[in-house]
């Protein structure tokens, strides 16, 4: 029985001096670990950080006042020793696991990248989506008007879904994009957190036609029957007895009867006999409100759809950005017919969503002169092999390069694109510059 006693206290002795001792060689072991894993991306030999850990348990018994030969050869001491090893390999795995996922450069636009949480994010398909909507009052931006009453309640109501595989910086700008081309805003901010709550701040639409039309055209309303789903900036051709004539869509509205028999013609300038711009106030010059796509987004009217954009179809009006030359074309037809025009797949939207997904990035580097990759060719500097890195153009003053080949001498100033993961492209950019 005082035998069994005997042990348990040597036991707990040893536990507790090698506790007491393991703390600094520990720490020292995670340091290291970390240290030569996150700059060099080189492992410590578990066996090396062992010997130095028990050394630094040696001096630090010494300075302790442990190193008494009666302790020294007693049970507590073998106990001690193991503590100090487990606990020194422990801290060096911790340490060298740490190092190898701690981002190699941790910036204020890494943060930004940071992704969603899980709970705010809803399993639908492979990636899921997110229910983005508006936290507390919809904020006003400096040096513009402030946001209309009824604006700012639509859009502090809004709920928006966008896919979950972006992160919060891709969040946001799709966002801002959305609100600016739904509502017609002058400006926006947008700031999401990590469960999908938005913070708004925007800027009433200002001149909202006459911004629209591009410099050089005119714009004409005329009376149609308007396509289900036609939305501002879709292409059409406008069918006349005179000939086709073909436009960007400024607005839409389906449902008006609007001034029948005849077409309007409004330029960025124009005067009031043939104004049909909108006014700040959400209403055109004529006194007839405006449409769905125009710059009052907040009201809802029969056959289009504020929130989205779009008219859902049936007879009614849309005005279109022509040519100059064009416009005289349409004025006086009494009723014409419009057909959208097809713009096909952007297959380089697609290929950068896939690279998005896969984890890869795109960024412009521009080459120092007199460095490293000064006056080499592509094919000489193994960049995918070096670096992980692949170069997709090339721009050099006004001329551009797709997919260089091996041969293209580099130089300084060059711009070149490419494709890779973030830790892949941040070496490259140290290198190139």
């Amino acid at each position: 029985m005082a035998l069994g006693a005997a042990l348990l206290i040597d036991l707990l002795v040893g536990l507790y001096v090698g506790v007491l001792t393991a703390v600094v060689p520990a720490l020292v072991a995670w340091s290291l670990g970390f240290t030569f894993k996150y700059f060099t991306g080189v492992t410590i030999p578990g066996f090396g950080v062992l010997v130095f850990g028990v050394a630094i348990a040696g001096v630090q018994g010494g300075l302790l006042g442990l190193l008494d030969p009666q302790f020294v050869t007693s049970p507590p001491a073998l106990v001690s020793a193991l503590v100090v090893m487990m606990a020194t390999l422990y801290a060096h795995a911790q340490g060298d696991r740490m190092g190898a996922e701690f981002p190699r450069r941790l910036t204020l636009s890494g943060l930004r990248e940071r992704g969603l949480s899980a709970d705010a994010i809803e399993r639908v398909g492979r990636f899921g989506q997110i229910r983005i909507r508006t936290v507390g009052e919809v904020g006003d931006v400096e040096g513009y008007p402030p946001l209309p009453d009824d604006l700012r309640t639509t859009i502090r109501d809004g709920e928006w879904t966008l896919p979950a595989d972006l992160p919060l910086s891709e969040l946001e700008t799709r966002l801002s994009d959305r609100l600016r081309t739904d509502y017609d805003l002058a400006a926006v901010t947008v700031s999401i957190d990590s469960r999908g709550r938005a913070t708004v701040n925007a800027a009433p639409p200002v001149g909202a036609l006459s911004r629209r039309v591009p410099a050089g055209e005119r714009a004409v309303s005329v009376e149609t029957l308007v396509p289900t789903g036609l939305a501002r900036t879709d292409e059409v051709t406008v069918s006349t007895p005179r000939r086709d004539v073909t436009g960007t869509v400024l607005s839409a509205r389906s449902g008006s009867s609007g001034a029948a028999g005849s077409s309007r013609a409004a330029t960025p300038t124009s005067s009031a006999g043939d104004a049909t711009d909108a006014r700040p106030d959400g209403r055109a010059s004529d006194g007839r409100t405006t449409d769905a796509t125009g710059s009052d987004p907040t009201r809802s009217h029969s056959g289009a759809s504020a929130a989205a954009g779009q008219a859902t179809g049936g007879d009614g009006r849309v005005t279109v950005a022509v040519p100059r030359r064009e416009a005289e074309t349409l004025l006086g037809v009494e009723e014409a017919e419009v057909r959208v025009r097809a713009r096909g797949t952007r297959r380089e939207f697609e290929l950068l969503s896939l690279l998005r997904r896969d984890g890869k990035r795109v960024r412009r580097v521009e080459l120092a002169a007199d460095g490293p990759l000064d006056g080499a060719a592509l094919g000489e500097t193994n960049l995918r092999e070096a670096y992980g890195v692949a170069v997709l153009g090339l721009r050099r003053g006004d001329e551009w390069t797709v997919a260089p080949r091996g041969a293209t001498r580099l130089a300084g100033g060059d711009l070149l694109f490419v494709v890779g993961d973030r830790a892949a492209l941040d070496r490259f950019a140290e290198v190139a510059a």
